[in-house]
């Protein structure tokens, strides 16, 4: 199994941030459906997880995904097919990681993303080398949207991954940007 394979994503829309630090559900978007399924495919991770408590995005998801999978968009456009195979929606970060202890057998470990640096941020050389550290270890990487995880997300995380920098004082990705940029620095040639 290739370290790629034992490494999901999971896009987190609650519990996030807003713009003035409350605590939010952010809304589902197309872009962020496709677009990260799209580099999880490109990639060879394991799984997708859009995870949402609200029950209308959820039934938005799956929607999208029939769509691609089943109906006419699966004969349109095969690639798009076998992207958006990877994704699954769940209710919350347990579930997710639940679905992926009853998939593998094991808990997954997890690694959490955010623009701004924290002190026990590892880099991507050093995730690396931990995922290639333990052949039977599954992990789950999770993606914040509106502005960011809270700190209980984070709290919960056994890694913190290094924030993506352009070397600016501007940094502000689009959470399907930097998805590919990540998957890129851990598993690209």
């Amino acid at each position: 199994m290739s370290l790629a394979e034992r490494l999901s994503i999971a896009l987190i829309h609650y519990p996030v941030l807003d713009k003035n630090q409350d605590l939010v559900a952010t809304a589902v978007t197309n872009l962020d459906i496709h677009d990260i399924a799209r580099s999880g495919r490109t990639f060879g991770i394991a799984r997708y997880y859009i995870v949402t408590p609200v029950q209308e995005q959820r039934n938005l998801v799956d929607k999208i995904r029939t769509h691609w999978l089943e109906g006419w968009g699966s004969t349109y456009n095969p690639k798009r097919k076998m992207a958006l195979e990877l994704i699954q929606s769940e209710n919350s970060l347990a579930d997710a990681l639940d679905d992926i202890e009853k998939r593998t057998g094991k808990k997954a470990k997890v690694v959490v993303t955010g623009a701004a640096g924290r002190p026990n941020s590892v880099s991507f050389e050093k995730m690396k080398e931990i995922l290639a550290s333990d052949p039977e270890q599954h992990y789950l990487l999770l993606l914040g949207t509106g502005w960011g995880l809270t700190e209980e997300v984070f709290n919960k995380g056994d890694y913190v991954l290094e924030p993506i920098s352009g070397g600016g004082d501007y940094n502000h990705l689009s959470v399907r940007s930097a998805a590919a940029i990540m998957l890129d620095r851990l598993f690209g040639r």
